[in-house]
């Protein structure tokens, strides 16, 4: 059983949101104390550490669903299978719509439910369902995918990542340039081509872990909004994902009979240029090897952080050939891996 990806997918918002639209923001630290640099100084020093030079945002009159279904509607025509036999709809994402300028998130029905309804999809069969995993959320719901197809529960599933990080940022919080929208998807079926997806491993840390990324007041004092937004332990997140993710992509490839040579590209979660790069190296570090040339395709220093859409979006713009000096060759080895909220880990090894 050869269970592979069959037809990729991305919407990318064309709203850009460049460094120096922050360049008026008032930034404070999280104990309420404005930070005493010029914005221009701190903006320079957030694009070192993370790479990213801009970012989109989804228009006012989108939503989290609506990039979901634009995504999805472009792997189905991808992979020209009728949206009417699909067993499995999975969406992966962290706060539902959340309506510009609204305080609140909506969920109820499920954002599956609602891209199931925008494609017009009559099976009842066809279940659709939402994941809350963090930014590994894609990754998760791929290896539920797959699952569902080994044992014979599915024949082919709908795996959408997609996210609206620009509704739920603290405008005074210089970790809110980090954030933006997005969607990727992609069909996966059992199919008679060789290659697919090979193995996976997933993991929870939640003992001291579970609130590095969280939800959390503004961190101007003297504002009146109540709303919450998304914060983050930054270092803590860092030295976190230095520490575990490189085991777990170790993890993922050593149950295979495949080695460190075979792998042609490592696609990871694109939360931090910095700091996916100590990741990679970590990982090679392990087998006692260097990182090759052009291992890692980067899409984070013109996208930002999309949350569970970074992967997909990645992947289908390589293919698509958007994506300077990074192609992927039929039979290649690559390893998706990611990491993120609660905190959470995945990773899977897949042939091309």
């Amino acid at each position: 059983m050869n269970i592979k990806i069959t037809g990729t997918g991305s919407y990318i918002p064309s709203e850009i949101e460049k460094n120096e639209d922050f360049v008026n923001h008032q930034f404070f630290n999280n104990d309420g104390v404005q930070i005493e640099h010029d914005t221009t100084t701190v903006i320079d020093k957030f694009k070192k550490i993370t790479g990213i030079e801009e970012r989109r945002y989804a228009s006012a009159q989108q939503n989290t669903s609506d990039l979901a279904f634009l995504s999805a509607e472009k792997a189905i025509g991808n992979s020209g299978i009728n949206p009417e036999t699909l067993d499995y709809i999975i969406v992966a994402h962290n706060f539902g719509d959340v309506t510009k300028n609204s305080a609140q998130g909506d969920a109820v029905p499920s954002l599956a439910a609602r891209v199931k309804h925008k494609l017009k999809i009559k099976n009842p069969y066809c279940v659709a369902y939402d994941v809350l995993f963090g930014c590994p959320g894609w990754i998760e719901g791929v290896i539920q995918a797959r699952s569902y197809i080994k044992s014979g529960m599915a024949k082919k599933c709908l795996i959408i990542g997609a996210e609206t990080l620009s509704r739920v940022i603290d405008k005074h919080d210089r970790d809110s340039m980090i954030y933006s929208d997005g969607s990727g998807a992609v069909i996966l079926e059992d199919t008679k081509e060789s290659g697919g997806i090979i193995s996976s491993v997933s993991a929870s840390y939640t003992f001291e872990e579970s609130n590095f990324l969280f939800f959390g007041k503004t961190y101007n004092n003297t504002s009146s909004d109540h709303n919450k937004y998304i914060k983050m332990h930054g270092r803590k997140i860092y030295e976190f994902a230095l520490n575990h993710v490189p085991n777990a992509m170790k993890a993922c490839l050593d149950k295979t009979g495949f080695n460190i040579f075979d792998v042609k590209k490592i696609l990871i979660h694109q939360a931090n240029e910095k700091m996916d790069e100590a990741i990679v190296k970590r990982f090679y570090s392990l087998y006692e090897q260097k990182v090759p040339d052009h291992i890692m395709p980067m899409s984070i220093q013109k996208l930002g952080n999309s949350s569970v859409a970074t992967i997909p979006t990645l992947y289908d713009l390589i293919l698509k050939g958007k994506i300077k000096n990074q192609s992927i060759l039929k039979g290649d080895i690559l390893l998706f891996a990611s990491v993120g909220a609660g905190m959470n880990i995945n990773a899977f090894l897949y042939q091309f």
